[in-house]
């Protein structure tokens, strides 16, 4: 059984996105259920993609991009080879089984963008919207990684970069001066907390000196998250 999963032909090129996913399973040597465990998703998730009975998202292609390794040239078009680095199709699926479990260590990555929308983040975050794991010094594995959008915080916070954040339980204790993610109503805003004249109010302060100081009550902050950490990939060499 093992020399035939690893001589399994690739897909042909007209194959659909759902049966190059069946492919990189049986190289796995996992069964749907098992592999879907891999990628951190639902199994009736993985299962209603595989038959087309829903539509497969990018955010989906990104998480098996990610979790697995393979390219997403290949997984989307089918040009190219799914492991192009690798030696021969056994020995891919082997590295990629080992690169997931890797990856499933460290602080779950979330394609969130936490500047875009007023939903509640409690609501975004969901297995379905992790797209891997990052695990390195001084990042808390317990802390989400989410993206932030837009130049209020450059150049402390680049747009695109992203940030480590803690729920605050509390809200009647703030670190002055710190960066907090705030959740108001209508808006969520990537902000330093600043210390109002008036008890009941607080300034959101920017990095940018294009941007003006916001005045809030406090009372109308439904949640705060504290910026851990914070990633810029432009600072990456």
């Amino acid at each position: 059984m093992e020399n035939m999963l690893d001589n399994l032909a690739l897909p042909a090129a007209d194959a659909t996105v759902a049966e190059r996913i069946k492919y990189l399973i049986s190289l796995s040597r996992k069964t749907q259920a098992q592999f879907s465990r891999l990628l951190g998703i639902d199994p009736s998730s993985l299962s209603k993609a595989l038959t087309q009975k829903t539509p497969i998202a990018d955010s989906f292609l990104n998480r098996i991009v990610v979790n697995v390794g393979v390219s997403k040239e290949w997984l989307v078009s089918g040009r190219g080879l799914p492991f192009p680095k690798g030696g021969a199709a056994g020995a891919s699926a082997v590295q990629a089984t080992s690169e997931v479990q890797r990856l499933a260590k460290g602080a779950p990555v979330y394609d969130i963008d936490v500047t875009a929308g007023p939903n509640a983040m409690s609501r975004a975050f969901t297995q379905e919207n992790i797209v891997g794991y990052l695990d390195m010094p001084g990042i808390n594995p317990n802390y989400p990684l989410v993206r932030v959008s837009g130049e209020s915080m450059m150049p402390r916070i680049s747009n695109g970069a992203y940030i480590a954040i803690r729920e605050i339980n509390d809200m009647s204790i703030i670190f002055w001066g710190s960066i907090y993610l705030v959740e108001l109503e209508d808006y969520r805003m990537v902000k330093y907390l600043r210390r109002h004249d008036d008890p009941s109010k607080v300034i959101l302060h920017s990095e940018n000196p294009n941007f003006d100081d916001i005045e809030v009550n406090r009372a109308d902050i439904i949640k705060l998250f504290l910026v851990e950490n914070i990633i810029n990939f432009d600072n990456l060499v």
